[in-house]
């Protein structure tokens, strides 16, 4: 099958790679709480709103970025997904908050696509950690 898509994740707008990470995100998210005991799939469905809320990804970002957990590349892409301008506004959220999770978003899409696996589950794994109160856990 031929590649469609460029080689380089950089040649990607900050949206366009918040688009991927959202999905990636999602993906890790619903493993997570499958491996956590979880069976039910409304509670899923309610926990897993938890993880991957605009609120909860600003929070992630906010903790990645003060405690220094990003390298420049990551931040980079990261300002890239928080500055792009989006043709949709948030609906439950403030634009803020939905720009920081934007920029959260950006960082994962990026690290997937340029295969990056170690990296993105690392700060997958940080994010889980921050989010149920287990930050200082390795």
């Amino acid at each position: 099958m031929k590649e469609l898509l460029p080689k380089d994740p950089y040649q990607y707008n900050g949206l366009a790679l918040a688009y991927m990470g959202d999905a990636v995100y999602e993906i890790y998210v619903r493993r997570h709480l499958l491996y956590k005991g979880g069976t039910k799939a409304h509670a899923l469905h309610k926990t897993a709103t938890q993880y991957v809320s605009a609120k909860a990804q600003a929070k992630i970002l906010q903790v990645l970025v003060e405690e220094e957990h990003l390298t420049e590349k990551e931040l980079d892409m990261m300002r890239r997904g928080r500055n792009a301008k989006s043709h949709t506004s948030p609906k439950n959220t403030d634009i803020q908050i939905y720009r920081m999770s934007t920029g959260f978003e950006s960082v994962l899409g990026y690290l997937y696509l340029n295969n990056e696996t170690k990296r993105l589950e690392e700060l997958i794994e940080k994010a889980f950690q921050i989010l149920e109160g287990n930050e200082g856990d390795s």
